[in-house]
C-alpha cells in the first residue's frame, strides 16, 4: 500500500513544481498541495498502524521526499519535516498518541526543537512559556513539538525534552522573510504559560537509549530506529532533493544555451561543462546512496532484532552531514557555471542554490560536530552525544 502512496506522490509533482514560485511569493506551501498530499496518504507514511499509518519503510519516506525537494524544495522541506512527527509522536506515551489522532488521523504537527522557552516542572506534569523559533509548516499543523530543558532546583540542566501542545495552547507569529526555503512559513511559535501533562513529553534520553514509552504499544522495528539517525536525514534529504533540482535545471538549460562571448560555442559541446554535470551527478548520487544504505541497514538490523553498533550509528551520522555537504557541492559547480540568466529571480537553478544553502544552514547538517562524534569513536573514545 506504501507503494502505493510513492506512486500518487509522483503524480503530483508537476503541480508542486508548478507552484513553487507561488509558495516563495506566499513564503508558505500552498494549501492546495498540502491537502493532495495529505490526500495520498504521505503525512501517513511512517504513522503507526494503530492510528491509521502506514508504518513504511523510511527508505519510501525519504525517496518522496526526494522527489517532493527536486519539484519545489520549499515544500520537500516542510514534506519531510512534518512528515516525519507521526514517526515521533509513535515514541510518545500511547495517551499523548490517542490525543492527537483519536478524532483525527489525518492531524499534523510541526516542530521547533532548540530549547529556547522556559519549562518549570509542576505537578503532573510542567508550565511552559517562551518563544521557539523556525516551526517550519506551522500554519498547516495542529499540534507542535517544542524543545525545552528541564532544571534542577539550582538551575543546572538535568534533562531535554520534547513537549507537545495543543494548536489551543500557541500563537503563530509570522516572521518568516528569507531567501533560501522561502515558502516553508517557519514561523515563530509562542506559548504563554501552558501547562503540558508529563505523559504528552519525551526526554532526549530515552530517544537515545531507544528505549520510548510508545515502544510499549508500537512495536515495529520502525520505532526502535534512534532519533538522531532519522531525524538529520529528515533534514539532509531534502537538500539532496533540491541538488537534483539544479542539476536537472542545468541539463534543460544547457542543451540550448549559447555562449556568445565564445563565438557562439554550443555550452553542451563544452567538455569542461561536461565535466561539471558528471561531478554533480555523481555527488548526488553518492548522497543518496550513503543515505538510503545507512537507514535500510539500520532497519535491517533492528528487524533482525540486533542491538545497532555505535560503528553504524555513528557512520550514520557522519555521511548524513557528508550528504549534505555533497549536495552543496554540486549546486554550486552548477549555479556558477549556469550563465546570467540564472540570476534572475525564479529561476530553478537560482532557486535550488538558495533553497540548498539555507538548508545546509540547520544545525543537524552541520559538518563538525558529526564528523568529529565519528573520529573520537574510530579513537576508541567514548561518544556520548543525545544526537547519536
Amino acid at each position: 500500500m506504501s507503494e502505493q502512496v510513492l506512486e500518487a506522490v509522483r503524480a503530483l509533482v508537476p503541480a508542486i513544481r508548478e507552484r513553487a514560485a507561488e509558495a516563495g511569493e506566499a513564503r508558505k506551501v500552498p494549501e492546495a498541495t498540502i491537502k493532495e498530499l495529505a490526500g495520498t496518504g504521505f503525512f501517513r507514511l511512517l504513522q503507526p498502524k494503530r492510528y491509521g499509518g502506514y508504518e513504511a519503510d523510511p527508505v519510501l519516506f525519504y525517496t518522496a521526499v526526494k522527489e517532493i525537494a527536486a519539484a519545489c524544495g520549499s515544500t520537500g522541506w516542510v514534506a519531510s519535516v512534518v512528515g516525519v512527527h507521526p514517526w515521533q509522536l509513535g515514541l510518545f506515551a500511547d495517551q499523548a498518541q490517542r490525543d492527537v489522532w483519536g478524532e483525527d488521523e489525518n492531524a499534523r504537527i510541526s516542530s521547533s526543537y532548540a530549547p529556547t522557552g522556559q519549562i518549570t516542572p509542576v505537578e503532573g506534569g510542567f508550565r511552559v512559556s517562551g518563544r521557539w523559533n523556525f516551526s517550519s509548516g506551522c500554519d498547516h499543523a495542529q499540534w507542535v513539538f517544542l524543545g525545552g530543558l528541564v532544571m534542577d532546583a539550582d538551575g543546572v540542566p538535568t534533562d531535554m525534552r520534547t513537549f507537545l501542545l495543543p494548536r489551543s495552547d500557541y500563537r503563530i507569529d509570522d516572521v518568516w522573510d528569507t531567501i533560501g526555503l522561502r515558502g516553508t512559513g517557519s514561523n515563530d511559535i509562542v506559548v504563554e504559560d501552558a501547562f503540558v501533562p508529563e505523559y504528552r513529553t519525551l526526554s532526549f534520553n530515552d530517544t537515545s537509549a531507544l528505549d520510548c514509552p510508545g515502544n510499549e504499544v508500537n512495536t515495529a522495528p520502525l520505532y526502535r530506529l534512534p532519533f538522531a539517525a532519522v531525524f538529520t536525514t529528515t533534514v539532509s534529504v531534502p537538500v539532496v532533493g533540491m541538488a537534483q533540482s539544479a542539476l536537472d535545471a542545468y541539463l534543460t538549460a544547457t542543451r540550448e544555451r549559447i555562449r556568445i562571448s565564445y563565438g557562439g560555442q554550443k555550452v553542451a559541446e563544452d567538455p569542461y561543462a561536461q565535466v561539471r554535470i558528471a561531478t554533480a551527478a555523481s555527488e548526488i548520487d553518492a548522497a543518496w546512496l550513503q543515505l538510503s544504505h545507512n537507514i535500510a541497514e539500520q532497519l535491517r538490523v533492528t528487524a533482525a532484532g540486533e542491538t545497532l553498533s555505535l560503528k553504524l550509528r555513528l557512520a550514520t551520522r557522519r555521511d548524513q552531514v557528508m550528504a549534505t555537504q555533497r549536495s552543496i557541492k554540486a549546486v554550486d559547480m552548477l549555479y556558477e557555471n549556469a550563465g546570467g540568466r540564472a540570476l534572475k529571480s525564479g529561476n530553478p537553478i537560482q532557486r535550488a542554490w538558495h533553497d540548498a544553502h539555507a538548508g545546509r544552514v540547520h544545525a543537524a547538517n552541520d559538518p563538525e560536530r558529526a564528523l568529529a562524534m565519528y573520529g573520537q569513536g574510530a579513537l576508541g573514545f567514548e561518544v556520548t552525544d543525545v544526537m547519536l
